[in-house]
């Protein structure tokens, strides 16, 4: 039944109750462990330890997005900007790498297309069709999504890394060009994806900060939304929900990303849920909620519990909401407080 309720809450039509989703949660390798019965950290264990989770927390959707076979640090230039320490263990930190752009110059002649190359058009929607295949057998319980993470914004920075990225921006008819170009790369496994039984694909492009947006409004609206809008029309076409997701603050682009085509919008809770749910609770697919990862690792149950509660007061008038941590629930959040969290929403989510 989860896997309904999750398809059809984006398509918003009626559930018995609340949908539901998580991320990160392959990181609680012990609480993993005491659910399952299985050792995630042993390679043929890692699936179904999981996914003994995702079926006893009620997991509906599994947010997952596919770039494609195509390893830009091997296929040419590219900025490893390092990875802090998410595990448990520490063993995701990484350093960052000496960016190999010198110039805004050479930021404003690149193209990832000549840059990377494009796989054949036939192979890549083989590819996709068969990764949606083998994740949907792993998750038979989940909605399983298509999607694409280094869409404009996370392409280039991924690409340049942020110093050269800010300082290319510097000239924005100049770097406008060079994120349609980003765009044109991303079509081509947009129009794949398009091809394949996916029925909702996830767009992730980490486009503002925690403040909001680092360029000119006027600039995302101008260089990055038309390029939005002709990436979805594709989907859409093909019949497609697209989830909009960006890491940061884009209340304030809401109603831009909806005019491009959105079906809905995964987000964190810097973002005013009030006015998400207010504006768009009726008409669009709403992944997350009051619940911020910061209330969970600092603060004290009863001041979660108010956070669950507040959410769920306002989703009763709003068919597409998709129940959220914000921001994932990472690791140094203790397992006594993720079970005390899904118990008690389980507890009160019914329609």
């Amino acid at each position: 039944m989860s896997r309904q309720i999750g398809l059809d809450t984006v398509f918003l039509r009626p559930t018995p109750r609340v949908a539901h989703t998580e991320y990160s949660m392959n990181y609680h390798v012990e609480l993993v462990k005491k659910i399952s019965g299985l050792d995630p950290g042993v390679a043929e264990n890692a699936c179904a330890a999981i996914r003994a989770l995702y079926d006893e927390w009620d997991i509906d959707m599994v947010w997952r997005t596919n770039d494609g076979p195509v390893n830009w640090a091997e296929a040419g230039r590219c900025t490893d900007m390092g990875h802090a320490v998410y595990a448990s263990d520490g063993s995701d930190r990484r350093e960052s790498s000496a960016c190999p752009f010198e110039s805004p110059e050479e930021v404003w002649d690149f193209d990832p297309a000549q840059e990377y190359g494009l796989p054949d058009f036939s192979e890549l929607v083989a590819y996709y069709r068969d990764s949606y295949e083998k994740a949907s057998a792993e998750y038979p319980g989940q909605l399983v999504t298509g999607g694409y993470y280094r869409t404009l914004v996370s392409g280039a920075s991924q690409s340049f890394g942020w110093d050269m990225f800010l300082m290319a921006a510097s000239d924005k008819e100049k770097f406008a060009k060079v994120l349609e170009r980003f765009g044109d790369y991303t079509m081509h496994y947009v129009k794949a994806q398009a091809q394949t039984p996916i029925e909702v694909f996830i767009q992730h492009d980490d486009m503002v900060w925690t403040e909001g947006p680092f360029m000119d409004p006027g600039f995302y609206r101008e260089a990055i939304f038309p390029v939005y809008k002709r990436l979805w029309s594709v989907l859409k076409e093909a019949g497609k929900k697209v989830l909009f997701c960006s890491d940061g603050t884009f209340d304030m682009f809401m109603e831009d990303i909806a005019e491009c085509g959105a079906d809905g919008f995964i987000f964190e809770p810097s973002n005013n849920f009030d006015f998400v749910v207010e504006k768009f609770g009726r008409t669009h697919c709403i992944v997350g909620s009051k619940v911020d990862c910061r209330t969970m690792t600092f603060g004290k149950w009863e001041e979660v519990k108010k956070e669950i509660d507040d959410t769920l007061a306002l989703a009763k008038g709003c068919p597409g909401l998709m129940f959220a941590v914000g921001n994932h629930i990472p690791a140094n959040i203790s397992d006594e407080m993720c079970e005390q969290y899904v118990d008690y929403l389980k507890s009160v989510w019914g329609r």
